[in-house]
């Protein structure tokens, strides 16, 4: 083999390298907390409480990314997950509404939220700064109105089944396996339908690269990225299917994970809110309604404020007035832990997600590991500063 050859080989493995990286950084930290918490972390209840902890953070990282992809952020997307959420307790417990007019009616709120930040942003040309500055004081305080400083509660099983609930459950097995109850059928279905589809798409992504000539990553690296890949859905999967099964809000998750992947990888509106972010300007000239991309973004993010504001009330079972309290921060650095570049332009919405779970994973090792929330706080703040100095310093190498 040429010395170019190798050369070319060498790029094409460092980059596939690259693009994994967090994901490699997720099951890292993950192994680092066993180690730390003896092994806590590993309990099939602790695996479906991550989840159950996390739904609403990642729900939050999902809409965040399209604007932290526009070059800007949303600072009151916490305080409108708490207005949400009075919002549906207040409607069930104080007027009597049913769970889904109640959903409907904080849904409603979430969106008008969204439309009031569009419009300053796109329309006014304020910057989204000030903006959502302006929401997070007014969306807290509207919630202490709201419930008077009070919590409300306890709401009905039919709205807390959304945060609370599991699939129906297929035990297999019992007697023999974790400790008599045996294990679920369908998330092993589930699990195994996932690694069939993540193999079947990497074999089609390699024969339509082989048959266009474009350039491919070496062989073993494909079967290491897949093997890590279907070990983790394997273990993630058996670890539920030793417990009560697959939760509601994983299927909420994943339903929204794949529509917004979709959006951002295949259709016109993610192009543009790409182009927007990489030049504005250019994106302009070039003919994209700049300010109606604005618009939809920021309705949008309130709308999975309050989506995330159904999901938290509902695994608390009340609605309470300190709800969402520093969710901005945490959805804002789990986009950029995920890969997201600070000028916008780049990013995933799997990157978004596993960046929300490696947060999730920080907040959950260091709690079962008997860590000062305080001390968590300033491991969370290095973490997000090194995942920004990181990116800042890789642009200016290229440069």
């Amino acid at each position: 083999m040429s010395n170019n050859s190798k050369t070319s080989q060498l790029k094409k493995a460092g980059s596939g390298l690259g693009q994994y990286g967090i994901m490699i950084m997720l099951v890292a930290v993950y192994i680092l907390f066993a180690f730390i918490t003896g092994g806590k972390n590993l309990t099939p209840m602790n695996i479906n409480n991550l989840i159950m902890q996390n739904g609403y953070v990642v729900i939050l990282a999902v809409g965040m990314l399209l604007c932290v992809l526009t070059g800007n952020i949303d600072l009151g997307v916490g305080s409108v997950v708490a207005s949400c959420g009075a919002v549906a307790g207040t409607l069930i417990i104080d007027l009597g509404w049913s769970t889904p007019m109640a959903m409907l009616g904080a849904l409603a709120v979430g969106a008008l939220f969204g439309v009031f930040v569009g419009f300053f942003v796109a329309y006014l040309d304020i910057p989204p700064f000030i903006v959502t500055l302006g929401t997070m004081l007014m969306g807290r305080g509207l919630c202490y109105v709201i419930l008077q400083a009070q919590t409300k509660g306890p709401l009905p099983e039919s709205y807390n089944w959304i945060g609370t609930g599991f699939l129906p459950v297929i035990r297999v097995g019992e007697g023999s396996l974790n400790a008599g109850k045996g294990v679920d059928l369908l998330c092993l279905i589930v699990a195994a339908v996932f690694c069939a589809m993540l193999i079947l798409n990497e074999m089609k992504s390699r024969a339509t690269a082989k048959r266009n000539n474009l350039p491919m990553a070496p062989v073993w690296q494909s079967i290491a990225k897949n093997a890590v890949l279907v070990g983790i859905i394997c273990f993630f999967f058996w670890k539920l299917a030793c417990y009560n099964g697959i939760p509601v809000v994983l299927i909420l998750m994943g339903v929204l994970v794949a529509v917004y992947h979709f959006i951002t990888t295949r259709t016109v509106a993610g192009r543009q809110i790409y182009a927007m972010g990489g030049n504005a300007k250019a994106a302009r000239l070039s003919g994209i309604n700049t300010k109606k991309v604005f618009f939809w973004v920021y309705t949008n993010m309130g709308i999975l404020s309050a989506v995330a504001g159904i999901v938290l009330s509902a695994r608390n079972q009340s609605a309470t007035p300190k709800a969402g309290d520093g969710f901005e921060m945490d959805a804002i650095a789990s986009c950029y832990i995920g890969g997201a570049a600070t000028s916008g332009g780049v990013g995933t919405i799997v990157g978004a997600v596993v960046g929300a779970f490696i947060m999730g994973i920080l907040n959950n090792g260091m709690s079962l590991a008997g860590y000062d929330t305080n001390v968590q706080k300033i491991v969370k703040g290095c973490v997000l500063l090194g995942a920004v100095t990181f990116d800042l310093l890789s642009k200016r190498k290229k440069k």
